[in-house]
């Protein structure tokens, strides 16, 4: 069996780098900041900037004793609900308080005259973020632990009562997917650079399609390997993060995205466009498709998923919506990578591959 061939994502995404020139501030105001407010923060506090992070910049703190992290809002034009980590941080307090895998909580500032724009701070988990779905380097039954671990996380999520931890106004429960459409579609228009027919077309036919199923759950909205903490020598999930895209919604729309790792075209080189296509899954030890969703449909009672075409068409629509508000924000200056650039190109190939599955649930034209 032949290794599966690294792309350079896990050096590219994974550690910290100086804080990029559009992200600085005042350090020694935050550490002031942080001295009234954390308890137990001591001083004196460095800081450096993950290099993952596309959309809100994101910080570690080091300070003697302990490190932090520090998320916020990127500075400049913002499009509308976009960059919520006022929302983040709700939704994180809350699943804390049941012991679901996220980081310890601190602080939301809300005040913009300490760093320019609001931020929360949270604990630094240790452990392994993954950026290669194909993980080099591993047995395969190291690997199908891994993704078994990944698919216990987000069952685990969508089972959650969420009014009982007090976020039963985190969204509106019912027309999750119209809702989310209309949204999409708006920020979309908003990042426009080029024009894509399949886009349009998705746009047009999705909110006169949506399924007739209206359950609701917690969502992530943005679930997937590189977005969560493993365990440093265990296969288990420490900390799911990424947050800025939760809300009240539709678990198989939740799932259906995080099932798009199988199904995505391949050739992406930005952090959420990685793919399991083309390789060979049963004898890396990663479960199939199908084999991925029955272990959630196992813990979660359901007998299976209808309607995957019409999930997968909406969820490419609504990645290539993501990405191009990433190429919106290149264009107007406030993006919070350096390789936020390298998503453009993929924003084309998956609203072509979003309208295939579209013609496979129905669609003419």
């Amino acid at each position: 069996m032949s290794e599966p061939e690294t792309t350079g994502r896990q050096e590219t995404f994974s550690g910290t780098q100086d804080v990029m020139e559009q992200h600085r501030f005042d350090e020694k105001i935050l550490t002031d900041y942080l001295n009234a407010h954390v308890e137990g923060f001591e001083g004196p506090l460095t800081v450096r900037e993950f290099k993952g992070g596309q959309s809100n910049p994101t910080y570690q703190l080091i300070t003697p004793n302990k490190k932090y992290v520090l998320r916020r809002k990127p500075p400049g034009k913002l499009l509308p609900s976009a960059h919520a980590v006022d929302r983040e941080y709700k939704v994180i307090t809350a699943l804390g308080t049941i012991n679901y895998p996220v980081p310890k909580t601190y602080v939301m500032c809300n005040d913009e005259s300490i760093l320019g724009t609001i931020f929360y701070v949270m604990d630094m988990v240790e452990g392994r973020i993954l950026w290669e779905p194909l993980l080099p380097g591993m047995t395969p039954d190291q690997r199908r632990a891994i993704y078994a671990a990944e698919n216990r996380a987000i069952a685990q999520l969508h089972l959650v009562d969420y009014e009982a931890i007090g976020l039963g106004d985190f969204g509106k429960p019912g027309n999750y997917f119209a809702r989310q459409i209309s949204r999409w579609s708006k920020q979309y228009v908003a990042s426009e650079t080029e024009s894509i027919p399949e886009m349009n077309k998705l746009m047009d036919w999705l909110p006169h399609n949506i399924p007739d199923d209206d359950a609701t759950s917690i969502v992530h909205g943005d679930y997937r390997l590189d977005n969560m903490v493993l365990h440093p020598t265990e296969d288990r999930v420490t900390a799911v993060l990424d947050w800025e895209l939760s809300t009240l919604g539709h678990p198989l729309g939740d799932f259906t995205y995080h099932m798009m790792q199988w199904i995505m075209p391949s050739g992406g080189q930005s952090a959420g466009t990685a793919t399991l296509m083309d390789s060979n899954l049963s004898d890396l030890g990663i479960p199939s498709l199908d084999e991925y969703v029955a272990m959630y449909c196992e813990q979660t009672g359901r007998k299976g998923i209808d309607n995957v075409d019409y999930y997968f068409a909406y969820n490419l629509f609504r990645l290539g919506g993501i990405l191009q508000g990433i190429v919106g924000r290149v264009r107007d200056g406030t993006a919070a990578s350096e390789h936020a650039t390298d998503t453009g190109s993929q924003v084309r190939p998956l609203a072509e591959l979003g309208w295939y599955y579209a013609q496979r649930a129905g669609a003419v034209g």
